[in-house]
């Protein structure tokens, strides 16, 4: 048997004590998280972010931080999608249109006409179907953490108020890079032209484009309203914000550490949607001072006819098809 000093086992006490310390400090490694918005600084999506950055300083004694790139700082939504695939960005707040393209079932959540109100978008995202399409995230790199309210999207424009559907015919509208989108105003009987979100306002200024779909908050916060002074309540869609976390940064926190992330994401989810109603309110009553034409008498059945080809198209995939009657379904 061999014999071993008392010096060489205080050695061996010493390494393996170090080597313990050495794997907790690991699990715990304080970190700064990079998060991706395209809004500016004051906008809600922006502020949730850093409220749910607090929430994570507090709750990990100061361990991780978040810090938010906004205004495009890290490039326009479509770009960001790809960095925070690839774990360039560590969390990302991008409208479910853009991302339907890497994860299928948000593609439902963009459907024209889906929902029948605010409340009934809410009560989706907030219960089961909501969950269920979070957790779809995972299979194609990206972490599903919460939804933020995006409001209604409606149709403004430079040329005339619309009216009716012929009042579509020929306008050239900017929409999101999604084919969805695209099929969605050709059916209206409008061109769509595809920008980036922080191109728009150049387009409306250079008549490159006669107008776009937006909500409220987009249509004032990024001087649309200076150069598109008609705007109708069409609603046509209430796709919302999503918040993602990279596949990479999500795998390089511990399982107590991911509980946080995913209960501050949720908090903060609560909190944008607090304000995001007051910002709504504030840019209405903004855009009519200014002298915008606010359309609320329009002929919507038209609209919605117009949507068949889309929901057709849609519901060839089972699942699909599925998910669009259990949205319908919930009261």
């Amino acid at each position: 048997m061999p014999v071993y000093s008392r010096a060489g086992l205080s050695r061996t006490a010493a390494v393996v004590v170090t080597l313990f310390l050495t794997a907790i400090s690991a699990s715990a490694v304080a970190r700064e998280f990079r998060a991706a918005d395209t809004q500016n600084e004051e906008y809600p999506t922006v502020q949730a972010l850093r409220y749910m950055g607090r929430l994570i300083a507090d709750r990990t004694g100061g361990r991780h931080q978040i810090r938010v790139f906004h205004s495009h700082q890290l490039g326009e939504e479509k770009e960001t999608i790809e960095q925070t695939r690839a774990g360039a960005i560590d969390l990302n707040r991008i409208n479910v249109a853009l991302i339907g393209t890497f994860v299928p079932a948000t593609n439902v959540l963009a459907m024209p006409f889906l929902f029948r109100s605010v409340e009934h978008l809410q009560k989706v995202l907030d219960g089961p179907i909501g969950n269920e399409i979070l957790n779809s995230f995972e299979p194609y790199g990206f972490v599903g953490l919460a939804f933020y309210d995006s409001g209604a999207r409606s149709i403004y424009n430079s040329v005339r108020p619309v009216r009716s559907f012929a009042d579509m015919k020929g306008l050239r509208l900017r929409v999101q890079q999604s084919e969805l989108m695209s099929d969605m105003i050709k059916a209206l009987g409008a061109e769509p032209l595809e920008l980036p979100y922080g191109q728009v306002l150049t387009g409306l200024a250079t008549k490159l484009i006669d107008g776009a779909e937006n909500n409220w908050p987009s249509f004032v916060t990024t001087d649309h309203y200076k150069y598109a002074g008609y705007y109708t309540l069409t609603e046509h869609t209430m796709s919302p914000e999503v918040l993602v976390m990279s596949q990479k940064a999500w795998e390089s926190l511990s399982v107590e550490d991911r509980a946080i992330f995913r209960e501050a994401a949720v908090s903060s989810s609560r909190f944008m949607r607090e304000r995001w109603k007051d910002l709504e309110d504030q840019s209405r009553r903004r855009a009519k001072a200014a002298g915008v034409t606010i359309v609320t008498d329009f002929d919507r059945k038209p609209f919605e006819a117009a949507m068949a080809g889309i929901y057709e198209k849609a519901q060839r995939d089972p699942a699909v098809g599925k998910l669009i009657e259990r949205i319908r379904g919930v009261e």
